[in-house]
C-alpha cells in the first residue's frame, strides 16, 4: 500500500482575485539618462567650482529671468586687436593724437599767415642775417617765398624760390600721417636712420647751398 501523500489536483484561479494569464499591469521600466547614470559626487566641476554642463543663469537687471551677457569676442574686438580700429575713439586714443594735431595745427597757422601776408613785399618779415652780413644765401633762403607760392597753388613757382623746403613740404605731410596712424594704434613714431643718412642729408644741403651761391646755379637762388 503506498503512503505517499496524494497530490492536490491543482485549482483553477480565480477570476475575481487574480488576473488572467498575459493581461497583468506591465512593470514601469525608468531608462537612466547620461545626468542620472554618473553620480552627482562623480561629475567634472568646472574652475568656477560648477558642475560640468550646468551653466548658471544670468538673471536681468531686476531678477525676473535669464538674461544673455555678451560674449567676451565679436567683430569689434577681434578687429581691434588686429588692425588696432575700434571705430569709435576711446579717452586714451583722443589723449594720443593730441600731439599730432595740435603739431599739424600750428604748421597750418603758420602757413595760412605766411599765405596771407606776402613775402616778396618788404617790410613784413625780418631779412635773413647772414645774408644782411655776408650777402650768402643759407638753405633756408626763399623759404617763406616758397610757402606763400605753395599755397597759393604755384609749385613751379615754389620750387624756384627754395626747392629743398619745397620738397620738405610732401616729406613732412608724410611723416605726419605716419605719426597719426601710429598714435591711433598707440605705437610711437620711430625713424630710425643710420648715421650714413644723416651724413647724405647734411651733403644734400652743403651742395645746395654752394650751389645757389655760384653763377651757375642762380637757378636756386629766390
Amino acid at each position: 500500500m503506498d503512503a505517499s501523500p496524494t497530490p492536490a489536483a491543482a485549482q483553477p484561479p480565480d477570476p475575481e482575485t487574480e488576473p488572467p494569464p498575459g493581461h497583468g499591469p506591465m512593470p514601469l521600466t525608468v531608462c537612466p539618462t547620461p545626468d542620472m547614470a554618473m553620480p552627482t559626487s562623480a561629475r567634472p566641476a568646472s574652475e568656477d567650482g560648477t558642475l560640468a554642463g550646468v551653466g548658471p543663469e544670468l538673471t536681468g537687471p531686476s531678477g525676473e529671468g535669464p538674461s544673455q551677457a555678451p560674449g567676451p569676442q565679436g567683430h569689434g574686438p577681434v578687429l581691434e586687436r588686429r588692425t588696432g580700429w575700434s571705430g569709435r575713439p576711446t579717452g586714451q586714443k583722443v589723449r594720443r593724437l593730441a600731439t599730432p594735431i595740435g603739431i599739424l595745427a600750428a604748421v597750418a597757422g603758420a602757413f595760412a599767415y605766411v599765405g596771407g601776408v606776402d613775402p616778396n613785399e618788404p617790410g613784413h618779415y625780418p631779412v635773413c642775417p647772414l645774408l644782411k652780413l655776408t650777402g650768402v644765401l643759407c638753405p633756408g633762403c626763399g623759404g617763406l617765398r616758397s610757402a606763400h607760392a605753395f599755397i597759393h597753388g604755384d609749385l613751379g613757382a615754389a620750387l624756384e624760390a627754395n626747392a629743398i623746403a619745397t620738397v620738405g613740404y610732401f616729406l613732412f605731410a608724410a611723416v605726419w600721417g605716419l605719426w597719426l596712424a601710429r598714435a591711433w594704434r598707440g605705437q610711437p613714431l620711430r625713424i630710425g636712420l643710420a648715421p650714413v643718412w644723416w651724413w647724405g642729408v647734411g651733403a644734400v644741403l652743403l651742395i645746395f647751398t654752394v650751389v645757389r651761391n655760384l653763377p651757375f646755379g642762380s637757378a636756386l637762388a629766390p
